[in-house]
């Protein structure tokens, strides 16, 4: 029995998904949860395991191809008799949203018949049960009918275009309702255009001149997420930045030690994750900095734990997972744990988990040997710190001249929640522990 396989959610919220990379072929004989696929969110690269044992029947979908979730993947021809839920075939256990249980029958549910109560009121066990738009009570009575079906993204778009999917014609597999069905009924029912106003049309922005040679690259994945971000980031938090240059001389002697001390090599701590130490030490005494602004609650969320972001640079662009509750870590566990957490976000593996949740954000741009920047803050976060280049430079030291490793650290904060002499104490407070490591031993 041939059994189709549909995208399902990933999570977040995530709409759909760009194939990287099929590991089967039509005719192979899969297992179950043997990995058939790797497909690009606008987060990470997630494997898709199989939920069946049996034949790939057929791809429906090329490698590169953006899919929307609830689309059809890949065929499986399954023993049994029953398409929904093979007999002999076995199925797995749903470990990725959306797959959803085994389903008890082959019937589709149906929409209860209205009450013929006063008012003609919806069942109210139907309008909270039902994963699509509820019929409004002044709706007039129809008779009952299936469900429209249909996936949440869809079903969110026809809520903005105000279109009721009970009246659009279904084009997908199995009387599946699609986005091109959804905005082409839309554009169907959209009225007239009306007439332009007179006077003085304001300019538009016009198409890219394209030349012979050019390289167009679709913005998408990974690249737009990122894109999408910063500019909410920049048009919402009204950002403010602050610098400080410190002599860190004393930091990497502290490093070069542990490097050197055979019980402690192993962990590679460097002068980022001493960095890092730092500035979870310093957030306990400016918690403004650990803090989000909750503008439909109208309040400031300072957060029980440093969630701390770690921005990596990779092939699909920047990506910033964090390290959970970095602030109850020491040291060389912060350091592997920091290490390991970029070694996955660049070999795009790191999940939606890894990649939300943070609470403040550091960037190394230092490692591409720039000396300052001003980073703009990750949607959410009240601050990101930018480290600079170490440098040896002639510096002030004992009262002379001498050649020490500075470096600038760079504050972006969200002015919003952080005042200016805030900012400056968790600056200097970071400042501190990186010219003398033993300051963390008084620091609070």
């Amino acid at each position: 029995m041939i059994t189709d396989f549909r995208l399902p959610d990933l999570g977040e919220g995530l709409v759909e998904a760009e194939i990287v990379q099929w590991h089967v072929a039509a005719g192979d004989e899969v297992t179950l949860n043997q990995t058939i696929a790797e497909v690009e969110t606008a987060k990470a690269v997630v494997e898709l395991p199989s939920p069946f044992a049996g034949t790939v029947s057929a791809i429906r979908h090329a490698e590169g191809d953006v899919v929307p979730v609830g689309e059809v993947l890949i065929s499986f021809d399954v023993e049994g008799s029953d398409a929904a839920v093979p007999e002999t075939a076995e199925r797995r256990e749903p470990n990725l949203v959306g797959y959803g249980a085994a389903p008890r029958s082959t019937a589709r549910p149906q929409r209860r018949a209205r009450a013929g109560a006063a008012g003609d009121a919806v069942d109210l066990a139907v309008r909270e049960a039902a994963p699509h738009d509820a019929i409004a009570p002044s709706a007039p009575e129809r008779e009952p009918r299936e469900r429209p079906r249909s996936t949440p993204p869809v079903r969110k778009l026809a809520r903005d275009l105000g279109v009721d999917l009970d009246l659009v014609a279904a084009s997908g597999v199995d009387g599946l309702i699609t986005r091109d069905d959804v905005e082409a009924y839309a554009a169907r029912t959209a009225p007239a255009t009306p007439e332009a106003p007179r006077g003085p049309v304001p300019p538009t922005a016009a198409p890219v001149a394209g030349a012979a040679g050019d390289e167009r690259i679709p913005i998408r994945g990974v690249r737009k997420h990122t894109a999408d971000a910063m500019v909410r980031s920049a048009f919402t938090a009204p950002h403010a930045a602050t610098f400080l240059t410190v002599d860190v001389t004393a930091s990497v002697a502290f490093v070069a030690g542990l490097r050197a001390d055979a019980r402690y090599a192993a962990h590679r701590v460097g002068i980022m994750a001493v960095a890092a130490k730092a500035v979870c030490l310093a957030l306990r005494r400016t918690p403004e900095l650990n803090a989000t602004w909750d503008d439909a609650a109208g309040e400031i969320v300072r957060f029980a734990k440093v969630n701390l972001g770690i921005a990596a640079a990779t092939e699909r662009g920047l990506v910033v997972p964090s390290v959970k509750d970095a602030g109850g870590m020491p040291l060389l566990e912060l350091s592997d744990a920091i290490r390991a957490l970029a070694e996955t976000a660049r070999a795009g593996k790191a999940t939606p988990a890894d990649l939300s949740g943070g609470t403040f954000s550091i960037t190394n741009y230092g490692v591409f040997g720039v000396d300052a920047g001003t980073p703009i803050l990750v949607p959410g976060e009240a601050g990101i710190l930018g480290l600079g280049a170490v440098q040896r430079r002639p510096w002030e030291h004992e009262g002379g001249v001498a050649l020490r490793d500075v470096m600038t650290l760079s504050l972006s904060f969200d002015h919003r929640l952080v005042d200016g002499a805030e900012a400056a104490r968790f600056l200097t407070d970071v400042g501190d522990v990186l010219r003398d490591p033993a300051r963390a031993m008084v620091f609070a």
